[in-house]
């Protein structure tokens, strides 16, 4: 594997990390977490935005149960 070390030694101040298989290993979890990202990003403007709908907002603060008489 060819590696342009003085790329990944950018990579290693902005990361903070010691060795280039810290390095490697940290950045490809930052591109897990970047793709994560995108797709929360992906699905919020698919479905609106997040947390319950309106419809589920009124489900959810209608009463359970009925009444208790007094």
């Amino acid at each position: 594997m060819v590696i342009d070390r003085a790329k990944a030694e950018k990579v290693r101040k902005v990361l903070g990390t010691k060795t280039l298989a810290a390095t490697v290993d940290a950045a490809l979890d930052e591109v897990l977490a970047l793709d994560a990202r995108r797709r929360l990003l992906d699905r919020i403007r698919r479905d609106g935005g997040i947390g319950p709908s309106p419809e589920e907002v009124r489900r959810l603060r209608a009463p359970r149960m009925p009444p208790v008489p007094r």
